[in-house]
């Protein structure tokens, strides 16, 4: 979500939507919609204009969906829906976001992280409703290179001067192959699996929850693994680091990494965002 002013949340809030309680706005993010967290820090509400309803009760449904499946997260406490937008409330998953950490509490963490992946990709696909298929993110690609929307900064260094139409194109070849792929390794992936969207608790470094589940569906399990470990090594202090926190994860998680694979979907994930 972009940063927000004061006067621009009011534009759209809890209270607004009819939402009862003491709201405070959070302004960190890249959704797009307007996040509030209760004043007791046990509930957050996302509220959107009208034109974002779809994408939210979407967002809401895959949240009430996962948290019936044994994975940690947020629940689903409240919905609005009406003329002037949407909200939905949903409760904090208590703890703090792993980009959050210092190296050294990501280290600690990293085996228990890769636990919770496994976790949450060993949930049987076929009783997912929600699909984040290579076919439907490509689809997504090619709509916000249509409209120019590719946001540079979320581009690897080396690609930030290449036209995103022909990243794209680069991609789409390697289609065919990468379906062959999913068809024999689709779980239930998180759909933006970072370090913000990742809670660990504090005192253990558990994993508390998943939060920001608006993508969840089944897909590739490289879509999620990709954005996960180029995430961590911003946090890794050199790449010797990195490259054994991918070995080690490799090793919690319990199978080997396709780097290939990493790559394509690395480099397909800047281009569904816009």
């Amino acid at each position: 979500m972009d940063d927000r002013s004061a006067s621009g949340f009011a534009s759209v809030s809890p209270e607004l939507l009819g939402i009862g309680g003491a709201w405070m706005p959070v302004t960190t993010g890249e959704s797009g919609a307007f996040v509030f967290r209760a004043a007791d820090a046990a509930r957050y509400a996302k509220c959107v204009p009208a034109t974002g309803a779809a994408d939210l009760t979407a967002e809401r449904d895959r949240i009430a969906w996962l948290d019936g499946q044994g994975v940690p997260g947020p629940r689903v406490l409240d919905w609005h829906d009406g003329d002037a937008g949407a909200c939905l409330v949903t409760s904090a998953v208590h703890g703090v976001p792993a980009d959050q950490v210092p190296p050294e509490g990501l280290r600690d963490a990293w085996d228990r992280i890769a636990d919770a992946v496994r976790r949450l990709h060993e949930v049987p696909a076929r009783t997912c409703p929600f699909s984040r298929s290579l076919d439907a993110m490509v689809a997504q690609a090619r709509d916000v290179v249509a409209r120019d929307a590719v946001n540079p900064e979320f581009l690897p260094d080396e690609q930030r001067h290449t036209p995103p139409a022909d990243l794209l194109a680069a991609l789409a070849r390697e289609v065919p192959r990468r379906l062959l792929q999913e068809a024999e390794d689709t779980v239930v992936c998180h759909g933006d699996l970072c370090l913000p969207n990742i809670v660990l608790d504090p005192r253990t470094l558990d994993v508390s929850g998943f939060v920001d589940l608006g993508r969840l569906g089944r897909a590739d399990r490289h879509a999620d693994l990709a954005l996960l470990l180029a995430n961590a090594r911003e946090t890794w202090t050199d790449e010797a680091q990195a490259q054994a926190a991918d070995a080690a994860f490799a090793d919690g998680y319990g199978t080997a990494l396709d780097h290939d694979r990493l790559r394509f979907y690395l480099h397909l994930d800047p281009l569904t965002w816009g």
